[in-house]
């Protein structure tokens, strides 16, 4: 089977990682696309791509590019996503997929109309240890979910200007570390549910700078997100179910968890490896397009960006 080829729009520090982090069998990275050819020319010869291009258009006019890597500042996502796929090109974006669900919405209605697979880069979607997890809970050992904690505080410095704060460039923290504690939370919920209580401190900026959000769905099972920009918390996720409880420290990427049973007993789960999250993520990308396995992780992300939107809507309020 031919390797289907690669292109990235948006050439800044999660692009450089993605380029780093590239290893596939199935697929090849092979170009870049920045507003200045100087630029691209300078990521393609950083990760030795053979095409840079000086525009996005002419990257999208290549027809050997299968995929574009969208990596853009999160405010400018819908018009990569929907030029891309206007261009017949399937479509793997960062987080957050979107600023809004009328916008996802928008873009998977297009790439349902042309055929295209659409993707949020969302490790906890693809990472190999969610997937024994859920495993897990299917069985029905550890009894019926109850509730589940989410905490996410990482400090960044307090400069009205960077990406973090910024609200031109989509700042605050719900939109850049709160997208994984949402997901984190949602992947183990067996049903969507809804923000039943938020509220949020903003910066000087207006963007939130920290929030708690409590989610509840129609069997009761709760979650607790908590988020912050300006305190580091553990990124220690807990899932807790009627006979006993899992916990996974360093949860945006994780490869390991352990399982505590009621009984006093435990286990120890590992499965894939951390440093290899992009690559889960690009591997499952092309086993959607070769229909080798369903586009699941797409219907989390359309709960999470509806949760997303809850949760804005209630500060806003």
């Amino acid at each position: 089977m031919e390797q289907l080829e690669w292109g990235i729009v948006g050439l800044g520090h999660i692009a450089h990682e993605f380029a780093k982090s590239f290893n596939q069998t199935t697929s090849k990275l092979t170009a870049c696309a920045s507003r200045t050819q100087e630029k691209a020319e300078e990521f393609a010869k950083a990760h030795d791509l053979p095409k840079a291009y000086g525009s996005y258009e002419d990257m999208l006019a290549d027809p050997a590019i299968s995929i574009i890597y969208v990596a853009v500042p999160n405010r400018q996502h819908i018009q990569h996503i929907l030029q891309a796929l206007n261009a017949g090109k399937h479509v793997l974006c960062e987080k957050a997929i979107t600023m809004s669900s009328q916008e996802l919405e928008k873009a998977m209605k297009l790439a349902e109309e042309k055929g295209l697979i659409l993707a949020e880069a969302m490790t906890i979607f693809n990472m190999p240890l969610y997937h024994e997890l859920h495993a897990l809970m299917d069985n029905g050992k550890l009894g019926k979910l109850k509730m589940i904690q989410a905490p996410f505080g990482s400090y960044k410095e307090p400069d009205p200007k960077n990406r973090f704060f910024n609200p031109e460039l989509a700042g605050g923290a719900l939109l850049d570390i709160g997208t994984y504690a949402v997901s984190f939370a949602r992947w183990f919920m067996t049903e969507q549910p809804k923000v039943v209580a938020s509220t949020m401190v903003p910066f000087s900026t207006g963007v939130d700078e920290q929030s708690v959000t409590i989610l509840q769905n129609a069997k009761n099972e709760l979650a607790s997100i908590s988020l912050t920009f300006q305190a580091k918390m553990p990124k220690k996720g807990i899932v807790a179910f009627e006979n006993g409880y899992i916990t996974v420290d360093d949860y945006p990427r994780a490869d390991k968890a352990e399982v505590f049973f009621n009984d006093g007993t435990k286990e120890f789960i590992e499965a894939g490896a951390s440093m290899e999250a992009m690559n889960y993520e690009i591997e499952n990308m092309v086993k959607m397009i070769h229909k080798e396995m369903p586009n699941h992780s797409l219907f989390f992300t359309k709960d999470v960006i509806d949760l997303l939107d809850q949760m804005t809507q209630a500060w806003n309020a």
